[in-house]
């Protein structure tokens, strides 16, 4: 290392600390000098339309949708929440690896944090913030920690990603001095090692206007943006912010941990960023071992299992934490802020709901009350740190009501705050994808009725099929070999391969070069084309697959040969659906049985699309190899394509599947009718079609990914009852088991 590094060699930068001359920020002065607000109600109601039109508060869903989130087939927990899919995740977890048991569930956090908007008036409030952000967003998933060692942190590590234009007067010392607060200080009290980041020091840009030439620039305030990770001890104990009914849990209670001391700055945040101000007074960590007695706390409740929802408080304040949570679960309701507010004034009202010091809500049963707070004891918490500050409420209606002296101040419906909420991320998506899309994607929040994505199985997802005789066999007798077909680019081999060999198959890796070199595909009883990035994800990557084969007459000869063999299967998912079409379409009759086929071209939305979406499989199944007993069953499965819409040459061939029974998996709503509706339906295909089988059930190209959600956990949603039931299994399973059975 003395080689690279000599001992003793330094840089030095001189530069001095700027002091800014700031104004302290008075909310209430600010929305009825600017926005004219007369009352303490309707400032609250403008107040909250103004911070959830905020791109740091408001849904991000425009940009989370349009990328594939699945891939790999051990997601568990990514940023859609509940039954109506809300990105309001607060970390991400993954399965360690496919081998685990109903017992054994270990896998992987991250989750982040930023305060950007901090810097400009404390850059080391800033980065001490954005630190316990991540570290308050990682509690909600089950960390591995020492049960010996109170708030045992030492397994989570960080990656700081510092960003800074150092050569700006002044923006070197604020560099200095947030590295500092966090390296040198926060992170060693806390036991956090910081081993890796990056850093960008030339955040400002320089230019002259073209008409004035007069010079312009704009500097970026120092940023730390904080990557936090951790070993999890069981994926299935991760929280969400999704508010539990009455109808579903009983009573329950919300309280409110406050990490503030009682603190209620304002400076920095998004209220005062709305109303074009920046303030004086920041939040900060208060307090190191408050945030220590914190996560051993936090440790001890996810081993009682009593947390019904979580949600830490950050952009945006108390009411957006409680409203997202609202949001998640499609239900209302009531908190009362008297112990929040300080003194008794309008300002003092709007700063209790609005200011983003540390916290966080959980929601657990009335009955589990005592049981929390229980957990809370051992750290002795100081005054004030623990408050009940609402329950939810029974009812169809879906709203927010904030009291205070026994007064509603306000009761906002929760379509109306939700709509709000979601208007810039609506707006951006309407200008980017097709607008039509966009306008119903953004209508559907309205509909109090929607009751979410479901799972209704028409059969037992446990029974795989085979007798005791063919079981027994099958612990002596080789298994049916089955080709994982893949091109380049292709990542979605490995959940392929998991999927056919938890259902008794022998997965084989095959590339195409191999088939392309000569070899022959006889001694598979099956051919899995998989999908994921064929061709680096390249429009019609489908097609160019398609002709690799079509135009090599070994590999044409090869595939004639497999499709023509009565005892095979094939299956083609995603990329591999398309090829699979493409080829049909290009070598007519080469595919028995598929004359009629569509092709599959852009979504509808003209958006590569990843949901987590409703199909129902057709009634009539009995000739599928992969559907049978499946029949009239409807449940969410991963979708994440960018050209799935499928497309008929003519509405007689259209018919002509649907007449045929050829379209056995179709998109639905949440109610389970077939859908062309957007979201609901991602790509736009007529008739809700998610993919066409041969006619005698022996070949299925679907757009969706089965393979990717094989384990029970690994599933954007799914009710707890259910998942309790599946074991270590998810439904999809079960048509993997169908081919197993078939083959024999």
């Amino acid at each position: 290392m003395d080689a690279l590094f000599p001992p003793g060699r330094k840089q030095e930068r001189v530069d001095k600390t700027v002091q800014r001359n700031l104004q302290p920020f008075d909310s209430a002065l600010a929305l009825r000098e600017k926005h004219g607000a007369p009352n303490l109600t309707e400032m609250i109601t403008q107040a909250t339309r103004l911070v959830f039109s905020l791109p740091s508060v408001g849904s991000k869903m425009f940009l989370i949708t349009i990328a594939d989130r699945t891939v790999g087939g051990q997601v568990t927990r990514d940023q859609l929440v509940g039954p109506w899919q809300i990105p309001v995740g607060d970390v991400a977890v993954t399965l360690t690896s496919f081998s685990v048991d109903d017992q054994t569930r270990h896998g992987e956090a991250m989750a982040m944090g930023e305060k950007a908007s901090l810097a400009l008036i404390s850059p080391a409030a800033s980065s001490r913030m954005a630190v316990v952000e991540s570290l308050m967003n990682l509690g909600a998933a089950h960390i591995k920690n020492d049960p010996n060692i109170r708030g045992d942190l030492r397994r989570v590590k960080l990656s700081a990603n510092w960003m800074a234009a150092v050569n700006h007067p002044g923006e070197g010392a604020a560099l200095y001095e947030a590295v500092q607060a966090i390296g040198l200080d926060l992170c060693p009290k806390l036991g956090i090692a910081i081993p890796v980041g990056k850093d960008s020091t030339s955040m400002k840009a320089s230019w002259k206007d073209k008409e004035t030439g007069e010079a312009k620039s704009v500097t970026a305030p120092v940023t730390v943006a904080i990557s936090a990770f951790s070993l999890v001890e069981d994926v299935r104990n991760t929280w969400t912010p999704q508010l539990r009914r009455v109808e579903d849990v009983g009573e329950s209670v919300l309280i409110f941990v406050d990490l503030a001391k009682g603190f209620k700055a304002m400076g920095g945040s998004a209220l005062a960023q709305s109303l074009g101000q920046l303030g004086n007074d920041t939040p900060d960590v208060r307090d190191t071992d408050l945030i220590t007695d914190y996560f051993d706390a936090v440790s001890q409740l996810h081993e009682e299992g009593i947390v019904l929802a979580y949600h830490d408080r950050s952009d945006g304040g108390l009411l957006t934490t409680v409203a997202e949570m609202i949001f998640a679960g499609r239900c209302a309701a009531e908190i009362y802020i008297d112990e929040l507010v300080a003194q008794d004034s309008e300002s003092s009202v709007l700063d209790a709901l609005f200011n983003e010091e540390l916290g966080a809500v959980f929601q657990v049963r009335k009955s589990d009350e005592g049981r929390f707070r229980r957990c809370f004891a051992t750290c002795g918490p100081p005054p004030g740190l623990l408050k009940k500050i609402g329950f939810t409420k029974s009812g169809a209606r879906q709203s927010l009501t904030v009291k205070y002296k026994g007064k509603a101040l306000v009761d906002l419906p929760r379509a109306e705050m939700q709509r709000w909420w979601s208007a810039t991320s609506f707006h951006m998506q309407k200008e980017r994808d097709n607008p039509e899309c966009a306008e119903q994607e953004y209508a559907a929040i309205l509909d109090d009725s929607d009751r979410g994505i479901s799972y209704n199985l028409k059969f037992d997802h446990a029974d795989d099929g085979l007798s005791v005789f063919a079981s027994l066999k099958g612990l002596v007798a080789p298994r049916p070999r089955v080709a994982i077909l893949r091109e380049q680019g292709v990542n979605g081999h490995a959940e392929m391969a998991f999927a056919f060999r938890a259902a008794g198959f022998d997965p084989i890796d095959v590339m195409m070069t191999d088939i392309i070199d000569g070899r022959a595909l006889d001694d598979f009883s099956g051919l899995a084309a998989c999908g994921g990035f064929s061709f680096g994800d390249v429009l019609e990557a489908g097609r160019g697959w398609a002709l690799s084969i079509s135009k090599n007459e070994k590999a044409k000869a090869t595939f004639e040969a497999f499709f023509n063999r009565p005892r095979t299967f094939t299956l083609g998912v995603c990329n591999g659906c398309q090829m699979l079409a493409r080829l049909n379409e290009i070598n007519p009759g080469m595919i028995p049985g598929a004359e009629n086929w569509p092709v599959f071209v852009q979504n509808k939305s003209q958006q590569f699309e990843a949901r987590f979406s409703m199909v129902k499989i057709a009634d009539n199944t009995h000739n599928s190899v992969f559907f049978d007993s499946m029949g009239g069953s409807s449940l969410p499965i991963s979708v994440s394509h960018g050209e799935g819409r499928a497309w008929f040459s003519s509405p007689a061939k259209l018919q002509s599947v649907l007449d045929g029974g050829l379209a056995p998996l179709r998109y639905v709503d949440n109610s389970g009718a077939i859908t062309e509706q957007y979201p609901s339906n991602p790509n736009g295909s007529p008739q809700g079609i998610a993919g066409v089988a041969s006619r005698d059930g022996r070949v299925l190209a679907i757009m969706p990914h089965p393979e990717r959600t094989i384990m029970a956990d690994v599933a954007s949603y799914v009710p707890r009852k259910q998942l309790d039931q599946f074991g270590q299994f998810g439904p999809w399973i079960k048509m993997f088991r169908n081919a197993r059975k078939w083959v024999g």
